[in-house]
């Protein structure tokens, strides 16, 4: 479907950092681009605003979320609120096979790439795999379909957050990114529920502290 291939390539240009936060995203310069009518480019951007990748603008077209966008910290509130609570499950239910996957994905993301030159300096396309599939593995433990289906939803509405805050002027040192999940798979895996919530909630926050200093220019 041509719709579909655009929203692939719109959406790989923004998770890439080719559109800045609050760039416009003009239907008609797309269209051009891609050689293809405005009817298939505005599919496709409706539904980058609706996984969030995009907003509407009243009478101004679209555009990349803005880096200030109140939702953002929202979101964030959101995951430490509910993900702690869905790890407690987990840790509590999880089972030896739950154990052996929570390994297995802890150590794919240990050893795969952060940055790769030719991706830019946003993260690579291989390590973001790699980290959605450990947070969805730690939680899945859960049991709890419902959970897991807003986890997915929120990973994917705060995924464009967190490749801001790994651009060279804010983001974090690859050791204490990789220390800190290395922290979250060891209290999982020794069944330590409070201390396995409560590093994932300041990992979590970690992102929001980042956010706000990329809105305030800090660094």
């Amino acid at each position: 479907m041509l719709s579909e291939q655009i929203y692939d390539q719109v959406r790989d240009a923004i998770m890439r950092g080719e559109v800045e936060p609050g760039q416009a995203l003009k239907p008609q310069e797309l269209a051009a681009r891609y050689e293809v009518s405005l009817a298939v480019v505005r599919e496709a951007l409706v539904r980058l605003v609706g996984e969030g990748l995009a907003e509407r603008l009243t009478n101004r077209g679209f555009a990349v979320p803005s880096l200030a966008d109140r939702r953002w910290q929202e979101i964030v509130e959101a995951r430490q609120t509910v993900e702690p609570a869905m790890l407690r499950l987990s840790v509590a239910r999880g089972d030896l096979e739950w154990e052996t996957r929570v390994r297995a994905t802890g150590h794919r993301l240990a050893r795969t790439p952060m940055y790769v030159p030719d991706e830019g300096n946003y993260y690579s396309a291989a390590w973001a795999e790699a980290h959605r599939l450990f947070h969805r593995t730690l939680l899945d433990g859960c049991g709890n379909a419902v959970l897991l289906e807003n986890f997915d939803r929120m990973w994917m509405a705060s995924e464009l957050a967190r490749r801001w805050t790994v651009h060279p002027a804010y983001r974090l040192p690859v050791e204490d990114v990789l220390a800190q999940h290395e922290a979250l798979e060891r209290a999982a895996l020794s069944r330590d529920q409070e201390e396995a919530a409560g590093l994932l909630t300041d990992h979590l926050g970690a992102t929001a502290a980042l956010l706000t200093g990329a809105e305030t220019g800090e660094s």
